[in-house]
């Protein structure tokens, strides 16, 4: 009876500090492969040991765990989708029903597309509702964007339902309205839609460009169906500029700037008279979106942080992780926080860790000078290493080499590592990631939480 007496006072405070439906907008940051040590080297790289990043200064913090149904070591698909639906479910799978089964898509035997071929049988596991879909479902706009091609894991989830993330081609015609395919969940269409690369979307043609030459063999132009949607398409910072933020505008974009990359450009890379930066996106998707009086939900993912880290370029991850805080600091200097959540968390961690006993000041990409007498630090056979290295890593040389500074922090230094793996091959990392909230809402997240805990929280804030 007592104990009875103490969980029903408890839940009389919880609900007394937090009213279900506190925020009409949410605004969800994903930092993709953002994990601990990759936030702590940013801020480190950008505003030194003792500086603070925006999203160090977001009051309400949680550990998240990240595991999928049936691995220790997540992908983005289920940890995303654990986010965006509160269902755990298997590698590889987009938004669906646990019992689903990540079976690979296939090649089309005429012009030998990869992945072009869905095989996921419609007996295959069910669809589960996201976020997103909820959001349009109570009358709000809706927004995503991401660094990464829009057809890829991250930025799927929140739209599409598939039984693998790697049928790219399947997963683009289910965002388009009234197109054969066409995720009906999603109603007139999501409002902002931005990312990298158009092969998904564009019909096949093997004498034309590289990117035609990896579009579509149903022949679709699916580009082109948007604009018939009434979607403003975009495709360059021009377009991107001129482009209305009125209400009842839809928007579309793809930037093949980077098209040999496979999505937008790196932020060290990125032409800014080109190419549109995160926070540029992140703002005009907010004037977009706040024009609808009943709320948005926008997703915005910083999809590059991963990739260099997948390649074990922490530089280039480090400058993309500080690309998502401007676009964070720009949010939170747009939005009313009383009415509006911002979530900021990662989906996964990775294998980058810091070295050595490095003194206060070293740049965080060089080589580890120790904090007694400030002289490089060697390793047993005598050799100088970086404080950055890797779990797993292409650069591990049979016999390590002294490294130098200029090799150290140039842009396409690649740290090494202990096991050895292929070009663009570490793996993700298993460990807990962090989450930081602030605004309508914000106060019930807290402690460590499963990442599907994150998915009930949004929705309580949001009342749906």
């Amino acid at each position: 009876m007592k104990q009875i007496l103490i969980s029903a006072l408890l839940a009389g405070v919880y609900a007394s500090a937090f009213a279900a439906g506190e925020a009409k907008n949410v605004i969800f940051f994903l930092g993709d492969g953002m994990g601990p040590v990759t936030v702590t080297a940013a801020r480190i790289f950008k505003y030194g040991e003792a500086g603070q990043l925006t999203m160090d200064t977001l009051p309400r913090t949680a550990r998240v765990k990240t595991y999928s149904l049936d691995a220790q070591t997540t992908d983005s698909a289920p940890s995303m989708a654990a986010y965006m639906t509160g269902v755990k479910m298997k590698n590889e799978v987009v938004s669906m029903s646990p019992e689903t089964v990540a079976t690979p898509p296939g090649k089309d035997a005429t012009t030998g597309v990869s992945n072009s071929i869905n095989n996921c049988a419609s007996t295959n596991g069910k669809s589960v509702p996201t976020l997103l879909e909820q959001a349009i479902s109570n009358k709000k706009a809706t927004g995503v964007i991401s660094t990464a091609r829009l057809t890829h894991a991250t930025p799927a989830v929140t739209y599409s339902h598939i039984c693998n993330r790697n049928a790219e081609y399947e997963i683009a015609r289910q965002a388009v309205p009234g197109g054969a395919g066409y995720n009906t969940a999603l109603g007139g269409g999501i409002d902002f839609f931005m990312g990298g690369i158009s092969q998904y979307w564009v019909p096949f043609n093997a004498a034309g460009s590289d990117a035609a030459k990896k579009g579509r063999p149903d022949g679709r132009d699916l580009v082109s169906e948007m604009k018939a949607n009434k979607y403003t398409f975009v495709n360059d910072k021009a377009t991107f500029d001129a482009a209305p933020t009125t209400a009842g505008t839809k928007i579309f974009g793809l930037f093949d700037q980077a098209f040999a990359q496979g999505h937008m450009s790196y932020e060290l890379d990125r032409d800014p008279a080109k190419e549109p930066s995160l926070a540029e996106m992140t703002t005009k998707a907010i004037d977009l979106l706040s024009k609808n009086s009943n709320g948005y939900f926008l997703m915005v993912e910083g999809g590059r942080i991963d990739h260099a880290l997948h390649g074990t370029n922490a530089k280039r991850a480090l400058v993309d992780t500080i690309a998502m805080d401007d676009a964070i600091k720009a949010a939170l200097a747009k939005v009313d926080l009383t009415n509006t959540l911002v979530v900021v968390t990662a989906d996964h961690d990775h294998t980058m860790v810091f070295n050595g006993y490095p003194k206060k000041g070293n740049p965080i990409l060089d080589i580890v000078r120790s904090y007694t007498d400030g002289q490089p630090s060697k390793d047993a056979d005598g050799k100088t290493f970086t404080t950055l290295v890797f779990g797993q890593s292409p650069n591990r040389p049979s016999a390590r080499a002294d490294v130098d500074s200029a090799t150290a922090l140039g842009n396409d230094y690649l740290q090494e590592g202990t096991i050895k793996v292929g070009n663009g091959n570490e793996s993700h990392g298993g460990g807990d990631v962090r989450l930081h909230a602030t605004g309508a809402g914000s106060s019930i997240f807290k402690g460590t939480i499963d990442n599907t805990k994150v998915f009930t929280l949004v929705k309580n804030a949001f009342g749906f």
